[in-house]
């Protein structure tokens, strides 16, 4: 799940927080998250997966102001589900996805590469702002698909 949350106390401040009316009035939180927290899939939890695996992820916005551009760094959606309806066509080879706030969408990706792939909502500066998750891969490289040329 992607959300926003309005503090009254500035981004990154230390401490229970309060809420703000005022900035969830005028739309500018001071934190968007992943899952109800800062870290939730990229410190705390990360999503796992291994080489050879389809994972489907149901991403939802709460919102309740922003909408989502939904990718995954380094991926394509090998198949997408519009606003998660699993009865109308099915979308293939997609790399960002819309979702409304109160929205979702289904999203699948047959994994072929080891790594640690990024979920990002692809305004990036919302990055920024908290908004990132982990889905770490482990398994055995495919060179003919993708070699890193950074290291010897």
């Amino acid at each position: 799940m992607q959300g926003e949350i309005y503090t009254a106390g500035d981004f990154g401040e230390v401490g229970h927080q309060i809420g703000s009316v005022e900035k969830l009035l005028d739309e500018t939180p001071e934190y968007f998250v992943m899952n109800g927290a800062v870290g939730a899939l990229t410190e705390q939890k990360p999503l796992k997966a291994n080489v050879g695996e389809t994972v489907r992820i149901f991403y939802g916005v709460g919102g309740p102001n922003y909408t989502s551009s939904f990718h995954v760094i380094g991926e394509m959606f090998d198949r997408y589900y519009n606003l998660a309806s699993v009865t109308s066509p099915i979308l293939t080879d997609v790399q960002t996805v819309l979702v409304p706030p109160g929205g979702a969408a289904i999203v699948e990706i047959e994994l072929q590469v080891p790594g640690r792939y990024i979920l990002v909502d692809h305004a990036l500066s919302r990055l920024q702002r908290g908004l990132a998750g982990f889905l770490m891969v482990e398994g055995e490289e495919a060179p003919d698909i993708y070699k890193d040329t950074t290291t010897p």
